[in-house]
């Protein structure tokens, strides 16, 4: 039975290569284009109005299509392939509130700069604002938080609007894929028929090839620029870094992350330090043998027994501001010339004492400022931060407690090569910060730092090892293993293994650290807020192996994460853990690292 204008399906006299209708054909011209652009993946969400755009990407050979219930965990999933990728993989959702659910992985992509593309099916413009169902005002719904919006018109099989349609594609991706980075919403309307049924005179029989067809390749190609600048510029960059006391310190990297080689150059040719971020691509690698890379500065710097130490002269900062606030800190008390080198000129020092804003390509400008470098030999201050960095890694050894810190350093150490690494945010990157060494391993170390939510993190994880034939481990916090448990339904449904460590301390731990600790109540209830939540129960949900270890029983973790690391499947290794003791350990150690850092000026 057919409705009014809704054809009779493929007759005898129906072209099967050609679009049954008008919708059929606008969504498999705006697939075909993103494909021509470079998409080879896409996150799906079941709905009825999307339907147009799911049949369309199924039907692509080309495209990998990952299936998704929960549209929040889609786009974490789709932000943690692109995070470790730095290429787009497009989202669809049927309209109403579904749409909405992509807000917060909007956002972490907008302040992350990781590319993200929204398409978010919507009902026909004489149905919005009518109160018909499942329609809200999709218009604009994310805000100032993408790069660009548009609201596509209404499916019509037409020569200029389809070559319209082509276009759009390509700058969807290109300014995604941009700089900076980030996410893209194209709102798609469509009215009945959604299948792709036959409709009799929709797709007219003399629409141009061009139109119907595409280009051989993209439609539009996009060549985009890396800013670099001139002569003159560069030469004040190098004249500034020839100084006796600098640093380089590279905070959280935009995917796909700097160019090691370049910075290693920059590194050589100034002699100063580097402070590497463990999401900065550059404390884990071969740059690491040749390299002054340092990541014990979230120890030593937190005390006052570097409150002495002549400031440096100058500072070059790449990458989105440090995870450490010892080095936030301490890069804000000092009187240095400090550039900020960011390619979009988009301002990421929150301390606001920062001197100079380099819009320059980070690796480019340091290759190039490297080869003009003609500074003094920094060997002494050189050496002063290298006795600091192994002071601090002495005092890690030396401290006997197993707690959550340890938890972080065994994992970066015992990955096998070569790994993603994920970590959530609250107390697993800040423990990653401080405790997990500079070596020379083949890690990838990622975490959503944009925004720095909980929200999404098991997603975001899985939606990397997605990418990847490495292998993939996530460290994170019970909260955040709660907040994301829809997301493990990706493990069976996108074929993604991985080892995840949940470190659970039953509420939230980083509360501690601050000063409302002292407030009880309301500190337990309305902050740490433990939750009694027994995890084990994910193991028969989502398929999955599950094991316990204490907290306090570090060789039985070592044993237990080496052999879930070497097992097909995924397995879930809890660490129960009290976060009060964790607590009193990191202090404890701070107030070792001082005093030894402290006792290095009377050697």
């Amino acid at each position: 039975m057919t409705g009014p204008g809704h054809g009779r399906g493929p007759g005898a006299g129906a072209d099967p290569e050609r679009a049954p209708n008008r919708n059929a054909l606008w969504a498999r011209t705006l697939v075909d284009e993103l494909a021509a652009a470079g998409v080879r993946a896409v996150c799906l969400c079941p709905g009825s109005r999307s339907t147009p755009l799911t049949v369309a990407f199924a039907r692509h050979e080309e495209v990998r299509t990952f299936s998704h219930l929960d549209e929040r965990s889609a786009a974490y999933f789709a932000l943690g392939r692109a995070r470790r990728t730095g290429e787009v993989t497009p989202l669809v959702s049927t309209s109403g509130t579904a749409a909405a659910n992509f807000h917060p992985a909007v956002v972490e992509a907008s302040q992350g700069r990781v590319p993200l593309l929204l398409l978010t099916a919507d009902r026909p413009p004489e149905l919005r604002d009518s109160g018909a169902n499942q329609t809200v005002d999709q218009e604009k719904l994310y805000g100032d938080a993408v790069r660009w919006y548009k609201d596509l018109p209404e499916p019509e099989a037409e020569d200029r609007k389809l070559r319209s349609l082509r276009t759009t594609a390509a700058r969807a991706v290109s300014t995604a894929e941009g700089t900076p980075a980030g996410p893209v919403h194209l709102n798609v309307p469509f009215r009945k028929p959604l299948e792709p049924v036959h409709v009799e005179g929709d797709v007219p029989d003399d629409l141009p090839a061009l139109a119907e067809r595409g280009r051989d390749g993209a439609y539009v190609s996009t060549t985009p620029g890396h800013p670099v600048p001139d002569d003159r510029e560069v030469r004040e960059v190098a004249r500034a870094l020839s100084a006796e006391r600098g640093l380089v310190v590279a905070g959280p990297a935009d995917p796909p992350g700097p160019d090691p080689e370049a910075m290693t150059a920059l590194a050589h040719a100034t002699g100063f330090p580097v402070l590497a971020d463990p999401l900065s691509g550059l404390r884990f690698g071969s740059a690491t043998r040749v390299t002054p890379v340092l990541g014990g500065y979230d120890g030593f710097l937190a005390g006052e027994a570097t409150a002495d130490w002549p400031d440096p002269e100058v500072v070059v900062r790449f990458g989105a501001s440090p995870t450490s606030k010892p080095l936030r800190n301490y890069l804000a008390d000092t009187d240095a010339r400090q550039f900020v080198v960011d390619p979009a000129g988009g301002w990421r020092e929150a301390e606001f004492a920062a001197t100079d804003l380099v819009v320059a390509d980070p690796s480019r400008l340091a290759a190039t400022v490297a080869r003009h470098v003609s500074g003094p030999d920094s060997a002494d201050w050189r050496a002063r931060w290298e006795a600091a960095e192994t002071a601090h890694w002495d005092a890690v050894s030396d401290e006997d407690a197993f707690f959550e810190g340890r938890v972080l350093a065994d994992v970066f150490a015992l990955a096998p090569e070569p790994s993603t690494v994920f970590v959530s945010n609250s107390m697993p990157v800040r423990d990653a910060d401080r405790f997990a060494a500079p070596a020379a391993r083949s890690l990838t170390v990622l975490g959503n730092r944009g925004a720095s939510g909980i929200d999404g993190v098991v997603s975001t994880a899985l939606g990397a090892g997605s990418a990847t034939t490495d292998d993939l481990t996530l460290v994170t916090g019970d909260l955040a293993y709660y907040h994301d448990m829809n997301g493990l339904l990706a493990l069976s449904r996108c074929d993604v293994d991985a080892t995840i460590v949940a470190v659970n301390n039953d509420g939230g731990g980083i509360f501690h650290a601050l000063p409302i600790e002292a407030y009880d109540p309301p500190f337990t209830a309305q902050f740490k807020t433990p939750h009694g939540v027994d995890f084990s129960h994910t193991e028969g949900l989502y398929d999955l192996e599950f094991e316990r270890v204490d907290g306090d029983d570090r060789e039985a973790f070592r044993e237990s994460y080496r052999e879930a690391v070497t097992t097909d499947g995924t397995t879930v290794v809890e660490v129960t853990s009290d976060a009060e003791a964790s607590h009193r350990v990191r202090e404890r150690l701070a107030a070792e690292v001082a005093e030894r850092v402290a006792g290095l000026d009377g050697d």
